[in-house]
């Protein structure tokens, strides 16, 4: 017994490692959208196709991740995403070479990461189940990958920050090239480790019937994926924009507070903080609570917050490291508690019944990730359309008004289609 705990602890570490990278690359747009819209003089809609590109690549990954996994198996999958990640990442510092600086070298660097994110999606959380021998603890581990997720999130967006510093016309990718540097060596270090462990299989629960003939007949669960989908854009249009609101010179196009983007950065990565806190309490509450409850409150939360947020007295500030911060503004960041358990409540109401269904309904939600590609340029696009960041929020309040429609009406299930 003791044996075997110890020869998991190596595997365990690499797929915790894993969950941090996934948010460690997907993160680094956040910083990298305030750098090549200064770069590469771009709008706020353009500054944001590198989250489009990093978001699509589960769109065209997301199934392909799934028959990877039951024709290679989770080690090589996970090996091959890890190779096609240090690629995707090393394009995106390529992009900022002299001779180079190519806008269009970074959002192929930012897709082909996306490939890797999504790839590495599809491994970490079953590989985890397995180690843990499923049940309470596979779960357990699961959730402490979670954790590790938020943190890696929050460090991402704040050290960017502090590496950009204040906004000037030299701001360059050169900047964050530490960042750059220690994703490319965790993947090197992840890769080469993860090669030599000897780490359990899980099983693929392979059927000689396809899946995809019978799934779409369950309306709660085509109303979920819908959910899934607007949700990516509220999670991550919420801190996106506070970042840019920030940090952008009140005298661009689109004005936001000219605050040095270290500062704008810290606030904005206290979002993901909040979000690993409210993981903690809904793993804690989950036993008691359902998944319908805490997503219905948390988004009528958010939606109060948001309106606040777009609406409330900008007047009224508070010094956070010397720079006045509207307190409203600061509604958007608490929105991290609301969106923290929301993936994980919208998946578990979605694919309720579904029974032999639920592994390719599986992976059609992690298809839908592909939302982030079009709902955070848009909201980008709403800003300079108004000349407003803050009118920007009406994409997050509406994908939020349906999160709550869905919690509400659409995620109950017919008794009578009910899978076997």
């Amino acid at each position: 017994m003791s044996t075997t705990k110890k020869t998991n602890v190596v595997p365990i570490i690499m797929m915790f490692l894993l969950f941090a990278m996934i948010a460690f690359v997907t993160n680094l747009c956040n910083p990298m959208g305030v750098i090549v819209k200064n770069q590469f003089s771009l709008s706020n809609f353009q500054c944001q196709l590198g989250n489009l590109a990093n978001f699509i690549a589960y769109l065209v990954m997301g199934i392909p991740s799934g028959l990877l996994l039951k024709k290679i198996g989770y080690k090589k999958t996970a090996l091959l995403a890890i190779a096609i990640g240090f690629v995707g990442v090393f394009l995106e510092y390529v992009s900022g070479w002299t001779g180079v600086q190519s806008f269009w070298v970074y959002l192929f660097g930012a897709f082909i990461a996306g490939f890797c994110m999504c790839m590495l999606n599809a491994v970490v959380n079953p590989m985890l189940n397995t180690i843990g021998g499923g049940g309470n603890h596979g779960n357990q581990l699961v959730q402490f990958g979670g954790v590790c997720n938020s943190l890696a999130a929050t460090a991402v967006t704040i050290f960017g920050g502090a590496l950009i510093g204040e906004v000037t016309k030299n701001t360059s990718i050169k900047d964050i090239t530490p960042a750059l540097f220690i994703a490319l060596g965790v993947f090197a270090v992840v890769f080469v480790v993860l090669s030599i462990v000897n780490i359990p299989e899980p099983e693929t629960n392979v059927s000689k019937e396809s899946a995809t003939t019978g799934v779409f007949k369950y309306r709660h669960f085509d109303l979920g994926i819908l959910a899934i989908f607007l949700y990516i854009g509220v999670e991550v249009g919420l801190p996106t924009y506070v970042l840019q609101y920030l940090s952008t010179p009140t005298d661009a196009a689109v004005p936001g507070l000219g605050i040095n983007a270290a500062i704008a950065a810290t606030i904005a990565g206290v979002y993901w903080l909040l979000m690993l806190c409210g993981r903690l309490v809904g793993g804690i509450i989950g036993a008691n609570v359902s998944s319908r409850k805490q997503v219905s409150v948390l988004a009528i939360i958010l939606i109060v917050f948001v309106l606040i947020g777009m609406f409330g007295p900008k007047n009224l500030t508070i010094s956070i490291m010397g720079a006045p911060i509207p307190v409203v503004t600061l509604l958007f960041v608490l929105g991290g508690l609301c969106t923290s358990i929301m993936w994980g409540g919208i998946f578990n109401m979605a694919v309720e019944g579904l029974g032999k269904y639920t592994e390719f309904a599986s992976g059609m939600f992690m298809t839908m990730v592909f939302g982030g590609a079009i709902l955070i340029p848009l909201q980008g696009w709403v800003a300079d359309f108004t000349g407003s960041f803050l009118a920007s929020y009406i994409v997050v309040l509406i994908c939020t008004a349906y999160i709550l429609f869905y919690a509400l009406v659409g995620s109950r299930v017919s008794k009578n289609k009910i899978a076997e």
